[in-house]
């Protein structure tokens, strides 16, 4: 069995700061991370390797610097990491991303062995827009489990995988044949610490640099900002509400239904807001 897991290196969100005269997000001296959400998917993949044989292997798009992310990921016990790194890249958005790592792990399946399941984490803290995974599956012809909280079971030789995708209003049950991607939410699992001799390991592993050409794209034209067609328009922070939190005072012999009716009139638009939200349930 082989497994990607796509993880991204981004900036730390709790320290990113929003220019004042630009509108633009302040990255220098922001410490970067791998993508929290990605380390859902890491460990699910390494435990589906552990379990069932295998091996994992890493793969990321960005600068040179996001090499460190991959050495982070490989002391958690993934077996190899692929960096794909180009000027042609830069400033891609969900659409080239997408493209870019599809046609990534396909090399990579020609180069080691067939793929059997990718892994991405559900969206990153940096874009928040969660379209790069089923971008990917939708490129390369994988059925696609999103949001999924736990893969319940995994047949190899019956080539299927069984999962719980949360969904609205509960959970759904899902089974599939392989292969296919998968996009873990968060809270599913707690990453591993990474072992010495997997430390060791990381620190003189070969990464894996593949150009535009390296990974076989076939049309560059695709990638970056050429190939881009998402504007950001305007970066900024939200702004403080000026309203404020109003305490319900009740007196000694009111009663939860007094209560709740003095809530509703004190913030008419509750009570209907409330009550589309049941419907949708």
């Amino acid at each position: 069995m082989h497994i990607v897991v796509c993880i991204k290196q981004v900036p730390d969100s709790a320290q990113i700061r929003v220019h004042p005269v630009t509108n633009t997000i302040m990255r220098q001296g922001v410490p970067t991370i791998i993508n929290p959400y990605d380390l859902f998917a890491v460990e699910e993949a390494l435990r589906l390797r552990d379990q069932h044989g295998g091996a994992v292997t890493i793969l990321t798009m960005g600068p040179p610097m996001a090499e460190e992310s991959l050495r982070k990921a490989m002391t958690f016990g993934a077996d190899r990491a692929v960096l794909l790194t180009d000027r042609f890249f830069a400033g891609s958005d969900t659409l080239a991303t997408s493209y870019a790592l599809a046609s990534a792990i396909a090399k990579i399946g020609e180069t080691f062995e067939p793929v059997d399941i990718v892994f991405t984490g559900k969206q990153t803290i940096d874009g928040d827009t969660a379209q790069v995974g089923p971008g990917i599956a939708k490129r390369l012809g994988l059925a696609q489990l999103t949001y999924v909280s736990r893969v319940a079971a995994l047949d190899l030789a019956g080539g299927t995988i069984e999962v719980d995708r949360r969904a609205e209003g509960g959970v759904q049950a899902l089974r599939t044949k392989l292969p296919c991607l998968i996009t873990m939410l968060e809270g599913t699992n707690d990453i591993r610490r990474g072992s010495l001799p997997d430390a060791l390991r990381a620190a003189r592993a070969e990464i894996v640099v593949w150009s535009a050409e390296d990974a076989g794209i076939p049309d560059v034209a695709k990638c970056g900002l050429r190939g881009s067609p998402t504007v950001v328009k305007r970066v900024f922070a939200p702004s403080a509400r000026a309203e404020k939190a109003a305490m319900v005072e009740p007196d000694g012999a009111a009663t939860a239904d007094a209560l709740i009716d003095a809530m509703f009139t004190q913030r008419p638009r509750l009570e209907a807001d409330l009550a589309t939200l049941v419907r949708g349930f």
